[in-house]
């Protein structure tokens, strides 16, 4: 091999490393990951437990019997339950079930002590009388108490609808 030949291939290595060198550079960046979580409560996808009083005689007192909500709502999210008046009532401590024109009053309320001070209506804010409560990321079981005075009224199935709003 010649002078000439050894000098040029020690140009070609050499030119070979310093390609290689080249392409090993690095270079760096940064990004950011986002995501805004938003709060949401879900009321509807599992059905509610009907308040049923059942059969009673036209001469009991106090029947009771008790539903329930249930409510999904994003951990530590506050949030209230209101319930309507019903399709007969005209407020809260006046709800109906009624048979044709015949009306069977009753109540709702947000506790198992069915008080005064239980009954579970729409109005929010300071001394309110709707559920209040924090979501746990799960289906919550929310207890409906419910109370017929009395049966004193003619004979007959009752009934009533009542809406129910989550607020969150």
């Amino acid at each position: 091999m010649s002078f000439r030949s050894i000098a040029a291939t020690a140009t070609l290595l050499a030119a070979s490393v310093a390609a290689t060198s080249a392409q090993a550079a690095t270079a760096t960046t940064t990004f950011n990951v986002r995501i805004t979580i938003t709060a949401a409560c879900d009321i509807s996808t599992t059905a509610p437990t009907d308040v049923n009083f059942g059969t009673a005689p036209s001469t009991a007192t106090n029947v009771e019997n008790q539903g329930a909500l249930n409510v999904n709502c994003t951990p530590s999210a506050p949030y209230t339950i209101a319930l309507d008046n019903g399709q007969n009532g005209t407020d809260a401590n006046t709800r109906k079930m009624s048979s044709g024109t015949a009306q069977v009053p009753y109540q709702l309320y947000r506790a198992a002590t069915r008080t005064a001070a239980d009954v579970w209506g729409s109005t929010t804010g300071t001394g309110g009388n709707v559920y209040a409560a924090t979501g746990s990321g799960t289906v919550q079981t929310v207890p409906v108490y419910g109370r017929v005075p009395n049966t004193n009224f003619p004979a007959g199935s009752y009934a009533d609808v009542i809406t129910a709003t989550i607020t969150y």
